[in-house]
C-alpha cells in the first residue's frame, strides 16, 4: 500500500456509503479510474467542487485492496464556460459518455485521455464550432481503430465517385461496392467529414450549414454501431 500521484478528468460519480462517492475518472496512465473520495458529500468536505464531472485534476491517491482512496485533490482545469450553458453541458457529456465506454481500467488511454481534454478546451473556448462534436467522434473511432474510410471506397478501395455509406462495411462505398443496407450520401458529404477527421479541434474548417447536420448524424450512427450501444447523451441533442 502506497501513495501515489496521477492526473485524470471526471467522467462522473456515484454516492458510495453515507457521505463518500465512487469518482470514476480518465487518466493517461491508468485508463478508466475508480477511486474513493471519503467524506465528500457532506457540507464542509475538503475537496468541495473539484471533483465534478468535466473537471481535469491532480490527485494524490492511496492504493486500496479493491479501490484506492483519494487523499488530495487540485483543479487543473475547471472548464466554467461549459458549465454556465446547457448546450456546451450536452455536448460535452457527449464526449465524456464516448471517453467512458471507450477507455478500459488499468489500460493506458493517453491518446483518449488527449482527445477529451482537447474537446472540452474547443468546447470551453469561444462560440463552439457546429462540427467540434462531429470531429471528436470521428477521431474517437480512430482511437477505436474502426476511423471510417472516407476518401476512398471502403470495398475496393478506389477514391472514385463515393455516393453511398455502409456502419458494417466500414465507411463510404462506390456504387459498385454498394451493399444491402447502406443509404445514398449527400454529394460532398465524405470530403466534408474526412475535413473534420484531419483538422485539430480547435483549428476546424469553415462550416457548412448544409453539411453539419448530415455530417453529425452519420457520424453518430457509424459511432454507436461499432459501440453497440446508443450515446445517451445525444438524446438531449435530439431535443
Amino acid at each position: 500500500m502506497a501513495l501515489y500521484n496521477d492526473t485524470g478528468i471526471v467522467l462522473r460519480s456515484y454516492s458510495f456509503g453515507e457521505a463518500d462517492k465512487i469518482v470514476v475518472l480518465i487518466s493517461p496512465n491508468r485508463g478508466k479510474l475508480r477511486a474513493v473520495a471519503k467524506g465528500v458529500r457532506k457540507t464542509k468536505s475538503r475537496f468541495g467542487g473539484r471533483l465534478e464531472t468535466f473537471a481535469h485534476v491532480d490527485l494524490v491517491l492511496y492504493e486500496g485492496r479493491n479501490l484506492d482512496t483519494i487523499t488530495q485533490v487540485s483543479m487543473i482545469e475547471a472548464f466554467t464556460t461549459i458549465r454556465a450553458d446547457l448546450n456546451r453541458v450536452v455536448t460535452a457529456g457527449t464526449m465524456i459518455e464516448v471517453a467512458d465506454v471507450v477507455a478500459q481500467e488499468d489500460e493506458p488511454a493517453r491518446r483518449l485521455f488527449l482527445l477529451l481534454q482537447r474537446g472540452l478546451r474547443a468546447l470551453d473556448g469561444g462560440a463552439p464550432h457546429p462540427d467540434l462534436l462531429t470531429a471528436y467522434l470521428l477521431k474517437a473511432a480512430g482511437i477505436m481503430g474502426v476511423a471510417p474510410a472516407l476518401e476512398h471506397c471502403a470495398g475496393c478501395g478506389s477514391e472514385g465517385r463515393l455516393t453511398r455509406f455502409s456502419f458494417a462495411a466500414g465507411g463510404a462505398l462506390c456504387e459498385r461496392c454498394r451493399t444491402p443496407g447502406s443509404y445514398a450520401l449527400r454529394a460532398g458529404v465524405t470530403g466534408y467529414l474526412a475535413s473534420a477527421a484531419a483538422s485539430d479541434l480547435a483549428l476546424l474548417p469553415e462550416p457548412d450549414p448544409a453539411m453539419t447536420g448530415e455530417a453529425l448524424g452519420v457520424t453518430r450512427r457509424f459511432v454507436e454501431y461499432h459501440l453497440e450501444r446508443r450515446l445517451d447523451s445525444m438524446a438531449l441533442l435530439d431535443a
